[in-house]
């Protein structure tokens, strides 16, 4: 991939293009150095960067677009979880099929004496 130039860098070749063009007996040798080879060339960058501004643009619009469904979704799964739960019941087969951990399975907190409390 190539990498573009610094902005520096084409502002001060749009500047020396302007001063180019306030040449009158500017005549270059080779046809594409000529004053109107470069402002054609000048022409299509600016195409190119509103091209890839409007580019820019979509994309951005396109990733909220994403990210919108991808949340729509999710809470939609939440509640689809929790209307499995609520109709199965939280120890059912059901429960486990959508991914979730039946209640029977989960581990029970152990509960520790005062005296183990204060020496951990």
């Amino acid at each position: 991939m190539a990498t573009s130039l610094p902005s520096g860098t084409l502002e001060s070749d749009r500047a020396s293009l302007l001063a180019l063009k306030d040449l009158q007996d500017y005549n270059a040798v080779n046809p594409a150095y000529s004053a109107e080879s470069l402002v054609a060339l000048e022409a299509a960058l600016a195409r190119a960067a509103a091209a890839t501004l409007r580019a820019r643009k979509a994309l951005m619009a396109a990733r909220a677009a994403e990210i919108a469904a991808a949340r729509d979704f999710h809470a939609a799964m939440l509640g689809a979880k929790s209307a499995v739960i609520a109709q199965y019941g939280s120890d059912s087969p059901a429960v486990q099929a959508i991914g979730l951990k039946k209640k029977s399975e989960r581990k029970r907190p152990v509960r520790r004496g005062a005296a183990e409390a204060h020496q951990g």
